[in-house]
């Protein structure tokens, strides 16, 4: 007589996953920038308030930009500016000294997988932007009369544009091989798309060769959703910018996931 088969056993995902291992990762990277919070939170806070002076004494008394005072638009925009610099800098600095310092090998032998150290690295990366930005808010809350138009767009656009950088930074903190090519990213790559992207004024503002490029810019559209979630004002379309948040952030997560899996340039 033919024994019974024995039922298929698939083990799920969440199961499988190394929660502890993923959530130690995630504690050591924010416990690393937390011991340092003058040079990671504080001064992001006080150059946020000081371009806020300076381009507000310069471009304010009384102008308006679509209807609102000059401030009143600007905020927004050096909000994300923050959120976007300062995920960067967390996941991109984090790799490139273990691997300067050779040390690289704690991050990879402790069990965890391609996804979990890419889901551990983005998600304190993101951490940090989102902590410099409350912290910016609040700041700015008390010299400009902030006003939550949309409060799902707020958030929406603040965590994309988190994880962005978040992964944008590991993808540059793996292929870096020094600081001075995470400074060539910086200066030549995230400042100039940050600020060519309407933050300190509408790309209206631009030429109209100039205006098309801004559309294929993400950080325009970061820029853009979360000032429409604080004024309601946008110089684009809401959905396509969700849209491609969404995008590249799934184009991001995949090439970080690659890179851990394939060990470029992290396992030689």
């Amino acid at each position: 007589m033919a024994s019974p088969q024995t039922p298929l056993k698939i083990r799920p995902v969440l199961t499988s996953t190394n929660w502890q291992g993923l959530w130690t990762l995630y504690a050591k990277e924010v416990h690393r920038y937390l011991k340092i919070f003058g040079q990671t939170l504080l001064a992001p806070i006080i150059t946020t308030l000081l371009f806020l002076t300076v381009f507000g004494v310069a471009f304010g008394g009384g102008r308006t930009v679509n209807g609102l005072p000059y401030v009143e638009f600007l905020a927004p925009g050096l909000l994300m500016m923050t959120i976007l610099q300062n995920a960067f800098a967390n996941t991109s600095t984090s790799l490139i000294q273990q691997k300067l310092n050779e040390n690289i090998v704690d991050t990879l032998m402790p069990p965890l997988s391609p996804m979990e150290l890419t889901i551990g690295f983005v998600m304190s990366g993101a951490t940090r932007g989102l902590m410099v930005a409350i912290g910016v808010g609040v700041s700015l809350s008390f010299v400009v009369p902030i006003e939550i138009h949309n409060i799902g767009a707020v958030v929406f656009y603040a965590v994309g544009a988190a994880l962005m950088m978040g992964s944008m930074g590991m993808m540059t903190g793996i292929w870096a091989e020094k600081f001075d090519h995470v400074s060539t990213i910086t200066n030549f790559i995230i400042l100039p798309l940050s600020f060519l992207s309407g933050t300190f004024f509408p790309i209206t503002r631009f030429p109209e060769t100039m205006q098309m490029i801004s559309h294929y810019n993400p950080f325009f559209y970061l820029i853009d959703g979360l000032r429409f979630g604080f004024t309601g004002q946008t110089d684009g379309a809401i959905e396509i910018g969700a849209i491609v948040v969404v995008a590249v952030n799934i184009v991001l997560w995949a090439t970080c996931y690659v890179m851990f899996k394939t060990g470029y340039k992290i396992k030689d």
